[in-house]
């Protein structure tokens, strides 16, 4: 059922959506007014010329459930942003649980956003925030439950802009039937721009309507609307080419990339959840981008180059967000957080300013060979120690070889000793299965490396309390990487490489109830790499298996991979492809790619290079530390990797613990 209340645009529908509050699980995530939300004026841009009001109204939705989305640091930087801009507004929107939905569509209640539960029909723009390809079902669900055609060519003047952005658009085709535009890469500027945009637009009374915006808006360059955009096949089902079928559109569309990140200090106030979410912290972004060249990490090959906060833009991100926050845990984030050139210093610093406070710290998952124990005793000075995680990613120094994960056995295995030996109890490692060239071998490994684990540890801390638990997911192929010509390992395949893992790791009775063993089955894999290598075929797909009732499928508890199987098989008859073309093929070099207009910086024959380093185990270098290796991102992009060390300290350093020693330490700080 379509939703069927009616009233001024901008008005709040809290009264319809609040009876329904008390029939749902967790009806706090739909109330909102969290600490440091903000609802502005619906007017708050004021009017153009023309006498047409130039406010541009942001609905901004990561499309998964609340307690997920609302941490999200991309959605909480773009809230953040727009709200500064006196003509813009932004509100946030999330998936709704099918208990919610199912009462909505009842009573004819709309998407709402949670700020001003106005209906997000009303807004000028619905951006959606995709860092997985299976939120995609959930922004069908939104769509429908607002009232807003699935279909981007069905859509009128009165309807939003669905834009598209995170890493999933780097490949926007699979949903290239349902959204107006995508913008791809770093969101900060890019928003600024495409609402100045909008705003004279619709200030000179929206000239040519619809149409009109998305070409001025495709034109910059940096916006892809796939309406603008034609695709031809060959016989076989590869694609012929892209092409755009508009004057004025350019052939390949550029990413952002935001260069100065200390002129970006954003999220300046986090936003404080009122439910249980999945990262109770405030985060800041030490640096942006990766050069480790890991083949098959799609976030640090698209990311690039490597751009540094200073340590004191962290140090002054720190003290305001915590101030305006009330956390008690920083995560400095990063996609290799220890990599930061000056993390000893700034890790240093933070634990001596907050010692004796309630505050802690934290790293993500941690390199092998980026770790020491210096690093890990200022992050848990406040007392806070619990397991460190380390990703090797592969089982076997060949395979490590393969994907470019510089790390030894014999590096690792020094690592966990030196973790255990300072009083650590419990590691965890991270694993895939599935990489290219691997075999049972490759996999079986892992087992061997969690015994070793386990016995240099108990050797190391002189008892037998020592815990390590192997975490191993399925590798999936993805876009604009070495990896991405790859044939992914079938889900019965994966699956029976982990059945051979887990019976290994339990053979040796000796280690293996200390090994604890977590996994995720094949199968959500198949359909996220059916997803991320895509084309514009797998629209009719996703629609039918949403229409189906595929929601959620993030969680296991809503996944079926049956659906989805069962969907693929209808939609795409006739079209001579099917799941296993997208999945378990190996594309070829002249193999003309869904994302291949998408230019993300990197030089293709460069990627096939080292898609052939890879077959050969060649390993490569970091650039961030040798001479360039020609990946084509800064030259093509104007851009430059920026790092340290700047020199700079966060001194004058004001503690905030209590008694003697914090009285000592300032006087320090002092100089005294």
């Amino acid at each position: 059922m379509a939703p069927t209340l009616v009233g001024m645009p901008g008005e709040s529908h809290f009264a319809a959506l609040e009876p329904l509050l008390e029939r749902v699980t967790k009806p706090i995530q739909y109330v909102g007014g969290e600490l440091n939300s903000t609802v502005k004026d619906w007017n708050c841009g004021g009017y153009g010329p023309k006498g047409d009001e130039r406010t541009v109204r942001w609905a901004l939705m990561y499309p998964d459930a609340y307690e997920v989305g609302l941490p999200n640091q991309g959605v909480m930087i773009l809230y953040e942003v727009l709200n500064e801009q006196p003509d813009a507004l932004a509100e946030r929107t999330y998936a709704v649980w099918p208990d919610m939905e199912v009462l909505m569509r009842e009573r004819g209640v709309p998407q709402l956003s949670v700020d001003g539960h106005r209906a997000v029909r009303d807004f000028d723009v619905l951006g959606i925030s995709f860092s997985t390809e299976l939120g995609y079902t959930n922004m069908l669900t939104a769509l429908d439950l607002a009232g807003i055609p699935l279909h981007a060519a069905d859509r009128g003047e009165d309807d939003p802009l669905v834009v598209m952005g995170g890493h999933a658009s780097f490949n926007p085709e699979p949903v290239a039937d349902f959204i107006d535009a995508a913008i791809v890469g770093d969101g900060e500027e890019a928003v600024l721009g495409a609402t100045e945009l909008i705003g004279e637009w619709k200030a000179e009374g929206r000239p040519g309507g619809r149409r009109e915006v998305l070409r001025r808006l495709a034109e910059t360059g940096g916006v892809y609307v796939p309406a603008f955009y034609e695709v031809d096949y060959l016989p076989d089902g590869r694609i012929q080419r892209v092409a755009p079928a508009e004057t004025g559109v350019p052939w390949r569309v550029g990413k952002h990339t935001v260069m100065e990140l200390d002129e970006w200090p954003y999220p300046k106030a986090p936003l404080v959840p009122l439910a249980e979410s999945v990262h109770e912290r405030m985060s800041v972004e030490i640096f942006r981008g990766c050069t480790r060249g890991c083949r098959f990490c799609q976030a640090g090959m698209i990311t690039r180059p490597v751009r540094e906060r200073s340590i004191t833009g962290i140090g002054e991100m720190v003290e305001q967000g915590l101030q305006a926050s009330g956390f008690e845990e920083v995560g400095l984030l990063s996609l290799s957080s220890a990599d930061h050139s000056e993390i000893a210093d700034l890790t240093k610093g933070l634990a001596d300013r907050y010692e004796g406070t309630n505050t802690g710290l934290s790293l993500p998952s941690t390199r092998v060979d980026a770790f020491n124990i210096d690093l890990a005793n200022e992050l848990t000075r406040n007392g806070r120690r619990s397991g460190l995680t380390f990703a090797p990613e592969g089982g076997s120094e060949r395979i490590r070889k393969v994907i470019n994960k510089m790390v030894s056995e014999d590096d690792l295995i020094r690592t966990v000793a030196a973790a255990y030996g300072a009083g650590w109890r419990q590691v965890k490692l991270y694993f895939m299965c599935g990489l290219p060239t691997e075999t049972d071998e490759d996999v079986l490994q892992i087992a061997e490396l969690a015994k070793r684990v386990i016995e240099t540890g108990r050797e190391v801390a002189g008892h037998n309390d020592i815990r390590c638990t192997v975490s191993i997911g399925g590798f999936v192929p993805k876009p604009h990487t070495p990896f991405q010509w790859a044939a992914q390992l079938s889900a019965e395949d994966t699956d029976a490489r982990l059945h051979k893992l887990r019976e290994a790791i339990r053979a040796d009775k000796k280690v293996g109830r200390s090994i604890g063993f977590r996994y995720h089955d094949g199968k959500p894999g198949i359909v996220e790499g059916l997803l991320s290598r895509g084309d514009r075929r797998l629209g009719r797909v996703i629609e039918q298996v949403w229409r189906d009732g595929a929601r959620f499928d993030g969680w296991s508890e809503h996944f079926s991979y049956e659906r989805w199987m069962s969907a693929a098989e209808r939609a795409l008859e006739g079209t001579g492809v099917d799941v296993a073309w997208y999945t378990t093929r190996e594309r070829g070099e002249s193999e003309v790619l869904p994302w291949d207009h998408i230019d993300s910086g990197l030089d293709k024959e460069w990627l096939w290079q080292d898609w052939l380093d890879a077959l050969d185990e060649t390993e490569v270098e970091d650039c961030r530390w040798t001479p360039c290796f020609d990946c084509g991102v800064c030259p093509q992009m104007g851009t430059d990797i920026e790092i340290g060390p700047t020199g700079k300290t966060l001194l004058p350093l004001t503690v905030l613990g209590s008694g003697k020693q914090t009285m000592v330490r300032e006087q320090a700080a002092r100089g005294a």
